[in-house]
């Protein structure tokens, strides 16, 4: 028997089907292509070559896995973000227009050491304000990431009003221009800042990397878009300021709109201070724990000096809160109080509750975990409320500590609350207490 020198591999079975499927978990796929046997080798694709086409390029933009990796409130915040940072960069061209116009760019009589100059000043500008408003507010971009976020496009829109102004004040256009760099400087931390926070809150699948990665894609594509548009428009409206004034103006209006609804678009599931008032109000009153969607639609966005017509509507408890205070700049009555309730009220606590003048001030121990700064700030807010309705404010709120705090915990994590830390500007200074009973040396 001739056994062949060269044989092929045998032909798959006649009733072989083999599909293709793609998709970023095994709940959300979709079939692509199926591959039979029978007659010969067929392949039959499910999707369209635009449609694969259209994926690939979707891939660049939007980050792996697709919506499942991502929060719910991912994508109306990113389309309300891409659009109003498409209406910055438009203005952008018009207020870099002004800007060079009156450095003096274009004309005979202007220097190049001048322009050079005053360009450094107002970089430098900007650059000393950043670090200062770093010192001064960086602990507290954390625990307001909303109301932050806002303020920085604000100080944006200030910075850039200031540059399109520059040349009706050539006397002091140095001076102009240094404030406008300020201003921006303050939009770049704090934009930073909370951007981080909110990619934080975006990514499920420990994403966080490939959400920012993707983020800068769509901005490029914005920044794209916009530098044409403002290319376009300062073309059209060269040499008639009314019409430069209507569009700037326009554009801004719209620029904050939208970053109003972007804002206003984000559920986060992290406890700071307001939020944590807003379920604890709900709770101490119908014994529920209220979703993150429903406690946006509460939230104060706005700086609190910006909304304040809206606080007989409002619960504004925990503006009465002093968290972590300074023990040596408190009034000899308050530490006479915290003498008292240290040896009474809070013998096992890790933090210290003083009441004067409706105002709650918590003294934190040096041992206190981030446990117990979240109890401390929930002690004080019920205090807080307790506050005209009761003579015995510490041992009440004490009381309802003991009952309800526990199952209040257990609420918001079913709910899916974050509940590890409360998100508060950094607390640097606490105290140390021994347990001693000291009624008899405060007579």
């Amino acid at each position: 028997m001739e056994v062949s020198s060269s044989s092929s591999p045998p032909p798959p079975p006649p009733s072989f089907i083999l599909e293709e499927w793609n998709g970023s978990s095994s709940t959300k796929l979709s079939k692509t292509a199926t591959i039979t046997a029978s007659p010969s080798l067929c392949i039959r694709r499910s999707t369209s070559y635009f449609h694969h086409v259209w994926g690939r390029i979707l891939q660049a933009f939007v980050p792996e896995g697709f919506p499942n990796s991502v929060t719910p409130d991912y994508v109306p915040f990113q389309v309300w973000d891409s659009l109003q940072g498409l209406s910055t960069y438009i203005r952008t061209m018009l207020s870099t227009q002004a800007l060079l116009s009156a450095i003096g760019v274009g004309e005979k009589s202007a220097t190049v050491i001048g322009a050079t100059f005053q360009w450094f000043l107002r970089d430098l500008t900007g650059m000393v304000g950043g670090i200062l408003f770093t010192f001064y507010q960086g602990s507290n971009l954390d625990s307001n990431a909303k109301m932050w976020r806002l303020v920085a496009d604000l100080m944006n829109d200030l910075g850039m009003l200031m540059d399109l102004t520059s040349p009706l004040f050539p006397s002091a256009f140095v001076f102009v221009v240094c404030l406008g760099s300020l201003s921006r400087s303050f939009t770049g931390v704090a934009s930073g800042a909370t951007r981080a926070a909110l990619t934080q809150h975006f990514a499920l699948q420990n994403n966080a990397a490939d959400i920012s990665a993707k983020e800068g894609s769509q901005e490029t594509l914005a920044t794209m878009s916009g530098m044409a548009l403002g290319m376009f428009l300062a073309r059209i409206t060269m040499g008639h300021p009314l019409a430069i004034w209507f569009s700037f103006l326009s554009l801004t209006v719209f620029h904050m709109y939208a970053n109003y609804k972007a804002v206003q678009c984000l559920a986060l599931s992290s406890i700071n201070p307001q939020r944590i008032s807003i379920l604890l109000q709900h709770f101490m009153n119908t014994g529920q724990v209220l979703f993150a969607e429903q406690v946006s639609k509460m939230e104060h966005i706005l700086p609190i000096w910006a909304s304040s017509w809206r606080s007989k509507c409002s619960n504004l408890l925990h503006m009465q809160i002093r968290l972590g205070v300074r023990v040596s700049a408190m009034s000899h009555p308050e530490l006479t109080d915290l003498l008292r309730n240290a040896g009474s009220h809070y013998r096992k606590a890790k933090y210290v509750l003083v009441e004067r003048n409706g105002i709650i001030s918590v003294i934190l121990h040096k041992d206190s975990t981030s446990e117990d700064v979240l109890q401390s700030f929930v002690h004080a807010y019920v205090m807080a409320s307790l506050i005209g309705k009761t003579s015995s404010i510490h041992t009440e709120s004490q009381s309802w500590i003991d009952a309800e705090y526990i199952l209040f915990l257990q609420k918001l994590k079913l709910t899916g609350w974050k509940t590890e830390r409360l998100l508060s500007p950094y607390i640097s200074w606490r105290a140390n207490w021994s347990s001693g009973s000291l009624d008899e040396k405060l007579d």
